[in-house]
């Protein structure tokens, strides 16, 4: 497809979903007509660069639990793309008549995959065709590693015990890129390809990382979460802020899994 026909390209303004789809792009076997299932599709990164891609002989199906991120992905969709449909749907229970794909993609899905996650992929690799391929991508182990570290030993040197323990059951919980191959492997895929990408996040100090619209609402949360006295959480993380020399720069780690289905 001509760089003129390209009416729906992946925003440039969104700075943290942009960039895993394009790690996913560079992995996947994209052409016209194919049939493709789209998880944790948002609001449509990358959906609808994909449907553009499939064009009007492919089908591209992407879901999302949230009814207002596919309200907003229909809203911006209109009547445009006919062969792309979002629908609300967990696709860790997936409905048991739903077709096969030739393509299976979820960009930043499989941090919402838990708690069992290889369960969610094996129920994503019985929709695909076989001979299909699977894309996804997440956030791995060592994404913001040194914000964890100063984190860590804050609450160690201001003696937050209980937090601490919640906080290392959160570090723990991440996946890693070889989880990530494991579960291919275990699955039976092949030509299993599972690769890293850094990507650095920048952020000023106090009001604008604690309020970062990539690391509030996501990353951070998670350190709140640790502590039952919400107005601590609130004087440990402005010390924290104070100071990002000490933890910068923030590196995320792109990880995209790979794998094509047996024929």
């Amino acid at each position: 497809m001509s760089r003129q026909a390209l009416r729906w390209p992946l925003p440039k303004h969104d700075y943290w979903s942009t960039p895993f789809a394009e790690s996913l792009l560079q992995h996947l076997d994209l052409r016209p007509g194919l049939r493709i299932f789209d998880v944790a599709s948002g609001h449509g990164i990358p959906a609808f660069y994909l449907a553009e891609q499939v064009g009007p002989t492919g089908k591209v199906l992407a879901t999302d639990v949230s009814a207002g991120q596919v309200a907003r992905a229909r809203a911006i969709q209109g009547s445009q793309l006919p062969w792309l449909r979002f629908e609300c749907m967990d696709m860790r229970s997936l409905p048991p008549d739903l077709q096969t794909f030739n393509r299976v993609t979820g960009n930043l899905s499989v941090m919402f995959f838990r708690p069992n996650r290889f369960e969610a992929i094996r129920g994503l690799i019985e929709r695909l065709s076989p001979g299909g391929q699977l894309v996804l991508t997440f956030p791995s182990y060592g994404t913001f590693d040194s914000l964890w570290q100063r984190v860590d030993q804050a609450m160690l040197g201001q003696n937050l015990t209980g937090e601490r323990e919640r906080f290392q059951i959160y570090l723990n919980e991440r996946p890693s890129a070889q989880d990530g191959r494991t579960w291919l492997e275990k699955l039976d895929l092949d030509r299993i390809e599972v690769v890293e990408y850094p990507l650095e996040v920048e952020t000023g100090p106090g009001h604008e990382f604690l309020h970062h619209p990539l690391l509030r609402g996501g990353f951070l949360d998670d350190v709140y979460e640790c502590f039952e006295d919400q107005s601590l959480a609130g004087r440990f993380m402005a010390d924290i802020a104070q100071d990002i020399t000490r933890f910068t720069p923030l590196i995320a780690q792109r990880c995209v899994l790979s794998g094509w289905k047996k024929i």
